[in-house]
């Protein structure tokens, strides 16, 4: 069954939890599909962990528009989530509704992730009012550079509750909140109808997004103090190309079994041929 804002919306109208799982290329889709997890997301991190930059930002429309139209061939039934590269949305309201279409039609996605601030609203809403279901995104923000937790205070809080707030007014389908307070998260998520989604931002949000090489421990060095690895996938990988090579160097792989052979009497008939 196809998976929709409006699973969502009832799931979290009945108390039930629901996941998300960020991710970028078919093959890892279908994986995180076969597990059962409602919500994909291709997020613009895939500038770290697909091409290897620092941050978020160099990452092009073009190449999340594919990565995304590949997520959706594997996950036709779940809902996916396009984020918006900052590419797409540096320019203005025209030009991030002309991305938001792509997104649309080039990926089949279900709504489109922006980062937002007060100043994004008219955007955001314009984006809305042209039929495009919009998930701002608030909190920490990659975007702007900055990783330090938001809304620890109480005056930032009562901002990004307000802002949240003014979201939801302009029409947003849904809330995602990286990085946020718990006890923020735990307000905007209680006074909003839409489905709010933790990412980093406490047990109290209906739904909860990780990236999927965090889940997997396939990255080295420091990690986000909310992520939490569930396998050491990396360490799997590493062990496994290792014994390949090892039995690619002993001449052991590949043997008879993996070779391809010709034809009862076809040898005989290629050595007749060849003298």
């Amino acid at each position: 069954m196809k998976v929709t804002i409006s699973t969502l919306r009832q799931a979290k109208a009945q108390g039930r939890k629901f996941v998300a799982v960020s991710c970028y290329d078919y093959t890892s889709a279908k994986l995180v599909a076969a597990a059962g997890v409602e919500v994909l997301l291709v997020g613009d991190s895939a500038a770290q962990f697909m091409l290897g930059f620092d941050s978020t930002l160099p990452v092009t429309m073009d190449f999340m528009a594919a990565i995304t139209a590949a997520v959706r061939k594997a996950v036709p039934e779940q809902l996916l989530v396009a984020d918006m590269p900052y590419e797409g949305c540096k320019n203005g309201a025209d030009e991030t509704l002309k991305n938001a279409e792509r997104f649309i039609k080039q990926g089949g996605v279900d709504i489109v992730k922006i980062e937002a601030t007060e100043s994004d609203v008219e955007t955001i809403k314009s984006v809305i009012d042209a039929g495009i279901p919009v998930m701002p995104h608030l909190g920490i923000r990659p975007q702007t550079g900055k990783y330090k937790a938001e809304g620890t205070t109480a005056e930032i809080a009562t901002e990004i509750i307000k802002l949240a707030d003014e979201m939801y007014q302009a029409g947003a389908q849904m809330l995602l909140l990286e990085g946020t307070a718990r006890e923020v998260a735990k307000i905007i998520t209680q006074k909003l109808p839409i489905p709010v989604i933790s990412c980093g931002s406490g047990p109290d949000c209906d739904g909860q997004v990780l990236v999927l090489p965090d889940i997997l421990k396939l990255r080295n060095g420091p990690v986000p103090k909310f992520s939490k690895s569930f396998a050491d996938v990396g360490k799997a990988c590493t062990e496994a190309v290792a014994l390949y090579a090892k039995e690619v160097r002993q001449g052991i792989y590949p043997d008879d079994a993996h070779c391809y052979h010709m034809k009862a009497g076809e040898y005989e008939k290629l050595e007749k041929l060849k003298t």
